[in-house]
Order: structure tokens, then sequence, then C-alpha cells
């Protein structure tokens, strides 16, 4: 069925998925893929069979997602974070990574049958070249494709695309483009990495940690967070499966818990205790924009080496050129037809 991975349920594991499938079921998926390194000291093997492991795994999930309809998944793939491993860890990971890419290019004939559009989040000035420019290949090959989106979270933290909001809209009050009173939560969401998206329904995370390791801070004030204590490589159908059901269990007090910016969060290792609470900045979903840049020099060679590359989705953050991001040019759109129409005012007064 599809490009992800070449797997055909069997007739039981359809008929589940056919009855999971009457009730109401999340439209964004989020995932904290943890575990792979303690999989592989589990089993006796090297780290990087352990991480290759988890993206096989990966592959198989997205496969079930596409099953059940979810129209959107966002997997943590890389954090910034990671940086600080070891430099064979680190130059695995990101061979795996690379790895991905090349297949989805290689499939690019299904990625358009199936209708899937990949997107890539997080700040892309920390990547080598050659892998800005594949990421780059995929996102155009895609950004027309509408049934289903991917976002790969790549060099990314909370912190960090936070930290590039604020600085395109100072940015935009340095240039005039925005005043500092249009400065609000709406204008914020617009200038995320995730402006694109719609904030996740379901959050899972594997391995027993009851944290979200700076993923999606401030998208999931009102998510089902969902805490498993299986290794990502052991997370099966049914782990999968169990995670859908308690979505449904929860979906009427997520809805009326919209409003109040609480999380509702599973356990299945130990009751979640007061002391691990957060709160999230409240966040509302965000609309589709046009397609924009982020400022770095790795990126700006991309641009000149990739035909077509001007319009390129990389979620958020300014352009190559300088300029500001999606949500400041929108203010300085609107500020302009407003100065057009005080100076109209002024001409009919005069």
């Amino acid at each position: 069925m599809s490009w992800l991975q070449k797997r055909i349920l069997n007739w039981f594991q359809s008929l589940v998925l056919r009855i999971i499938k009457t009730g109401e079921m999340p439209k964004h998926v989020a995932f904290i893929m943890d575990g792979n390194r303690r999989y592989a000291n589990k089993h006796n093997l090297s780290q990087r069979e352990g991480h290759s492991k988890g993206f096989d795994k990966m592959k198989e999930v997205l496969n079930w997602c596409m099953y059940l309809g979810i129209i959107e998944v966002t997997v943590y793939m890389f954090s910034i974070e990671n940086f600080k491993r070891s430099k064979k860890e680190v130059d695995n990971l990101m061979d795996i990574i690379r790895q991905i890419f090349k297949h989805l290019l290689e499939n690019k004939k299904k990625l358009k049958d199936d209708g899937v559009c990949c997107r890539v989040i997080g700040n892309l000035s920390l990547l080598s070249e050659d892998m800005c420019k594949l990421i780059t290949e995929v996102m155009i090959l895609t950004r027309e494709n509408n049934r289903i989106f991917i976002n790969y979270a790549i060099a990314y933290t909370s912190r960090d695309e936070i930290t590039h909001a604020i600085k395109d809209i100072i940015q935009g009050v340095k240039d005039s483009d925005i005043l500092p009173e249009d400065i609000n939560e709406d204008l914020i969401t617009d200038c995320l990495y995730t402006y694109k998206s719609s904030n996740p329904d379901l959050l899972i995370r594997t391995s027993g940690e009851t944290r979200l390791s700076d993923f999606l801070m401030s998208q999931v004030s009102n998510t089902c967070i969902y805490f498993t204590k299986v290794l990502w490589p052991e997370f099966s159908l049914w782990n999968f499966l169990s995670t859908i059901f308690y979505y449904q269990r929860c979906y009427s007090s997520l809805q009326k818990n919209k409003n109040n910016l609480k999380p509702i969060m599973h356990n299945s290792v130990q009751a979640f205790s007061r002391s691990h609470e957060w709160r999230a900045t409240s966040s509302s979903s965000c609309r589709p924009r046009d397609d924009g840049s982020k400022r770095s020099t790795a990126i700006a060679v991309v641009r000149r080496e990739l035909v077509g590359c001007e319009g390129v989705v990389f979620q958020g953050g300014t352009g190559a050129d300088g300029s500001c991001g999606e949500g400041v040019r929108e203010r300085r759109s609107e500020h302009e037809n407003e100065q057009q129409r005080v100076q109209g005012n002024r001409r009919r007064s005069d």
C-alpha cells in the first residue's frame, strides 16, 4: 500500500483497525521515539544497529497511521541536544537520516501516488550542506502532495524554535514591519517552525521516560499525552492501538478541557506526580502559509544549487535574504493597507 514500507496486515489486524476507525480518531499524532540505545544493549547490538531498528520501526508506525487515516504525523528524529553525544553516534544518526531521505527520493512515484507531503522542522543551519540539499529536494518534490503530512523534527528543540520566533519578531520591529503592540500569541505562533501544522491531538513517548525532552512544548497544551515503558523498536501494532483507544476514551474530556490548557496524560509506568506537571503556552491551530525559507549560510548555498529552490518551505524563521517570517510579513501587509486608508482619508478631508 505504501512507499514507507512494504507490509501487508493480516485479516485480523485489518479487522481491528477498521473497528478502531469507527471511533474518534486523532488527526495529528506526534512521537518521541525513545529507547533505541537501551534496545541495543538489551539485545547485544551496536548503537548504530539499535538506531537502525528504531528508524525501521518509524517506517512501520507511519504505515499504521496511513491505514488509520491519520492525516498528520510528527516524529522527533534528532534533537539539538543529541549533538552533545559522541561524534561516532552523531555521525551514525546523520548517516541513517541521510539514507532515509535518499530512500524517499528513490520512491518519489509512490510518494506522489500516496499523496505524502514531507516537511522538516528544526534549525537546518546546524546541519551539513549536503544534508540540507537532500532535505530540500525531498520537500520540493512532495510540497504539492496533500493526503498525509509527515513532519520530521531534525536539529529541533522547542527552546530553539521559540528563540528564533522571538528573533524574527525583534527584527520585524527594527525594520518597522510591525509595531510592538502588534506582538501577540498569534504572531508568535505564525513564526514557529510548525506554523504550517495543526497542534497534535495525541503525543506518544516510549521507553518509560515521563518527560517531553523539549519537544513541541508550545503546541501540546491541549494534547492527549501517552507514556509507555515499551522501548521504541519493540513498539507493536497492539501498543499503538492501545494509545488510540486511550485517546478515544479521553476524547470527551479533551473537548471539555480545550480552554483550560490542561494536557491529559497517561503513564503506563506509574502515576504522573503533581511535582512533574508543567504548563505550556496556549497556541492556536496554525494556518497554511506561503512557502518561505530560513536564514543561514548553508541554506543559501542550497538555494543557489537547486533550481526552483527559492520557494522551499523551511518551516518559519527568516528568509535567506534577511526578510522576516510569515507572521511578520502578514503584519507588514496589514500596516501598508492601513497607511493607504489613512492617507486616502486625509486627502478627502483636505
